[in-house]
C-alpha cells in the first residue's frame, strides 16, 4: 500500500506542472479549466536515508532507486481536477472533484504565489494568494459541514429524547473522511463542546466541521512561481500571517523541477531530485546556461526547487509516517536480494502492524522482531522508528 497524496488546485497555478515534475509523467498542460478532467495517478518518491550504507551493503532496491545513499521510496501522486468556487455545491467537476479527494491521505494545495491568476484561474496581476488558500478551505470546511449536518439530523431523527452517543452516530456518517467514534468524541471535547447537539449553535457545528478537517484532510501549500519577485514578496507577508500558522508551506517551483529533469535525462546536467545544486555536465548554448543560472540560484536560495521538498513534507511532517527497512539477523539480507524494500507506515506503529503491512500470514504468525542495528529482540507491541530495520520471525510465510 503506498500513501496517497492528492495534489489539488484552481486552474492555471501549475498543478499539471507540478504533477508531470513529480512524476515524469505526461499530463496535459494549460492555462484553462480544467485540463485534467479525471483524477491521474502518478508515482512519485519521497527521498529516505538507505540503511545499507550502515552494514557495508549495497542495497538492490524491488521498487524505487538509490542514489548515492538516498533511497527514493514510492507514494501515489493524485492529480485532481476540478477545485473553483462552489465546488461543494456543483460547479465544476463538483461532487466528483470531492470524491476524489477524499481517496487521498493527505493534500498539496499548489498556489500561484506570483498573483498572476485570479480565483476562476484567468490571467491577471496583483491576486492576493491569500483568496486561493481560503478558498479551498472553506469549500472543505462546506462540505464536511454538509456531512456533520447530515449525521445530526439522523441523530435526531432516530435518538431524539434516547440515551444514544453523538460521537457514534456522527463517526458513522463520516467514515468516509477515516474516523471513528473515539476520534470523534475526542474532537468534540477538544473543541469545548458537550456530548449533546442540542447545546451547539451553529458556530459551534462549523468549528467542529472545520477541525475535523483539518485533522482527517491535512495540507501542504506549495508556494508555486516562487522564482519570481512578486512571489517572494507574498511568501514574506503570507507566512508571517498567523492566520495561517495551521498550515505548512514550501516555496516551489515546477517549472524548475521539470526542466532539471528534463535536462538530466538529456545528460546535460547531473541533477538529483530534492538537491539544492546540480551540475552542468552536457554541452548548452548561451540561452540554455543563463536558464540553468537563474535555476542554479534559485534552488540554492530555497534549498531545492521545492517540489520534492513538498512530497516530504505531507508525507513524513504533515502525516508523520515512519520509513522501515526489512532486515534479517545479520541487518540485510534475504533470499532475494539485500536490503530490497523500504516501506511507509503510519506514525506510531508496532511490529505486529508492520508485519501485518507487509503480509497477513506474516502478522498472524509473527513472534516477535529482531532490531537489527542492536541485536535486541522487540515484541509484536513495540513502537517503530523512522529507518528501522526490522527482522520479523513468525510461524508463518508469506503466501507466494
Amino acid at each position: 500500500m503506498s500513501y496517497r497524496i492528492g495534489l489539488v488546485g484552481k486552474p492555471s497555478v501549475g498543478k499539471s506542472t507540478f504533477f508531470n515534475a513529480a512524476t515524469m509523467n505526461d499530463v496535459p498542460e494549460g492555462a484553462y479549466p480544467f485540463t485534467t478532467i479525471d483524477p491521474t495517478v502518478g508515482e512519485a518518491y519521497v527521498r529516505v536515508d538507505c540503511a545499507a550504507p550502515e552494514f557495508d551493503e549495497t542495497c538492490t532496491p524491488s521498487v524505487g532507486v538509490c542514489r548515492e545513499g538516498t533511497r527514493f521510496v514510492p507514494v501515489k501522486l493524485v492529480d485532481v481536477a476540478g477545485l473553483v468556487p462552489g465546488a461543494h455545491e456543483g460547479r465544476g467537476l463538483g461532487n466528483q472533484f470531492l470524491t476524489d479527494l477524499n481517496e487521498t491521505d493527505v493534500l498539496i494545495h499548489v498556489v500561484d504565489f506570483s498573483g498572476k491568476t485570479d480565483i476562476e484561474g484567468e490571467a491577471t496581476e496583483g491576486h492576493d494568494p491569500r483568496e486561493d488558500i481560503d478558498f479551498l478551505e472553506e469549500e472543505l470546511d462546506a462540505w464536511y459541514l454538509d456531512v456533520l449536518e447530515k449525521g445530526l439530523e439522523k441523530f435526531e431523527t432516530r435518538y431524539h429524547g434516547a440515551d444514544a452517543a453523538i460521537e457514534a452516530e456522527l463517526a458513522d456518517q463520516m467514515s468516509a473522511f477515516g474516523i471513528d467514534k473515539d476520534r470523534m468524541k475526542r474532537v468534540i471535547l477538544a473543541e469545548g463542546l458537550e456530548l449533546d447537539p442540542e447545546t451547539w449553535d451553529e458556530t459551534d457545528k462549523a468549528d467542529l466541521a472545520r477541525e475535523i478537517r483539518k485533522r482527517t484532510k491535512p495540507m501542504v501549500v506549495a508556494a508555486n512561481k516562487m522564482d519570481t519577485p512578486e512571489a517572494q514578496a507574498n511568501w514574506e507577508e503570507i507566512t508571517a500571517d498567523p492566520d495561517y500558522d495551521h498550515l505548512s508551506f514550501v516555496p516551489a517551483s515546477a517549472h524548475a523541477e521539470k526542466a532539471l529533469k528534463n535536462a538530466d535525462d538529456a545528460g546535460v546536467v547531473d541533477y538529483t531530485p530534492g538537491d539544492s545544486d546540480f551540475e552542468v555536465v552536457g554541452d548548452v548554448s548561451g540561452e540554455q546556461a543563463a536558464g540553468l543560472d537563474q535555476i542554479g540560484e534559485f534552488v540554492h536560495e530555497y534549498d531545492g526547487t521545492g517540489v520534492q521538498g513538498a512530497l516530504e513534507e505531507a508525507v513524513f511532517d504533515v502525516l508523520g509516517c515512519i520509513a522501515v527497512f526489512p532486515g534479517s539477523a545479520n541487518g540485510s539480507k534475504d533470499e532475494k536480494g539485500v536490503f530490497r524494500d523500504c516501506f511507509v507506515l503510519p506514525e506510531g506503529s508496532t511490529t505486529e502492524d508492520f508485519a501485518f503491512h507487509i503480509h497477513s500470514d506474516i502478522g498472524e504468525g509473527l513472534l516477535h522482531g529482531t532490531d537489527c542495528r542492536s541485536g535486541r529482540q522487540v515484541g509484536a507491541d513495540h513502537e517503530l522508528s523512522h529507518r528501522d530495520v526490522i527482522e520479523l520471525v513468525s510461524t508463518k510465510q508469506a503466501a507466494p
